[in-house]
């Protein structure tokens, strides 16, 4: 099952871009509406900021728009917070829960991060939930338990068939300019599914996407893996001709 998923490609522009810049969000649309993204689907995650706007000018197209992070709750007194059912209000069909950037700078636990991810189903969006370890955890031989322990303890207990994407994003390779070898990306992809089928009824249903640094010059070699279904993409995904390359890079597979 896991090499006929249909490869899903997710831009996080993270705290990047300005009203100016959804022309770039115009341009991949315009890209794959003209079939440069081969087979796989395209998914861009703007700033909230942005998320209505570009919704707005992919609305009736292939290209998917999703928000970069939800609030447990519905409503309330969260000053600064975004609840799923906002980002789906929106126009978002996706929400990014768990991201290394999150579970870092803003000490979220996998219990929040599972809390999310409910959240996120609550409302009706497609969630994906994000694991990884740090480059002390890799080094200490650390690495597979820590990731498989996030796993377990963020996974949502709702139904999510259909609804759910992991990203394993090696958090010394976001940013840092380092990039996995082909064989690590390869074998951690390989331990999640194996983890995911023991978990989880539905496991080989789940598209496992990688995220770490990938970019057009490595995206075929790094995801040519059937346990790889996709990549969410970081910087590389500001700019539509970098974006495009990579996502017709894995969607032509």
């Amino acid at each position: 099952m896991a090499n006929r998923l249909t490869p899903l490609v997710a831009g996080n522009w993270k705290m990047n871009g300005l009203r100016a810049d959804l022309g770039e969000i115009a341009a991949i649309r315009d890209a794959v509406a003209a079939g440069r993204a081969a087979r796989a689907e395209i998914l861009v995650c703007p700033p909230a900021t942005l998320l209505a706007e570009a919704a707005q000018l992919c609305a009736g197209t292939p290209v998917a728009i999703g928000g970069q992070d939800c609030h447990p709750e519905a409503y309330g007194a969260h000053t600064g917070d975004i609840s799923a059912e906002m980002l789906k209000d929106a126009g978002a069909s996706y929400v990014i829960v768990g991201h290394s950037e999150r579970r870092i700078d803003h000490g979220e636990s996998d219990a929040r991060v599972a809390a999310k991810a409910a959240a996120a189903l609550r409302a009706g969006l497609k969630v994906i939930l994000c694991v990884g370890e740090t480059e002390a955890e890799r080094a200490a031989g650390h690495a597979e338990a820590r990731v498989a322990a996030q796993l377990e303890k963020s996974l949502p207990k709702e139904r999510w068939a259909g609804r759910l994407a992991i990203a394993y994003e090696p958090v010394w390779a976001i940013g840092t300019g380092v990039t996995a070898m082909p064989r690590d990306v390869v074998a951690m992809h390989g331990f999640l599914r194996q983890r995911l089928a023991a978990l989880l009824r539905e496991g080989e249903t789940v598209r496992l996407l990688y995220g770490g640094s990938v970019k057009p010059g490595n995206a075929a070699e790094l995801l040519r893996s059937p346990d790889i279904n996709g990549a969410l993409v970081g910087g590389a995904s500001l700019k539509a001709a970098e974006f495009l390359a990579i996502a017709a890079a894995i969607g032509g597979q």
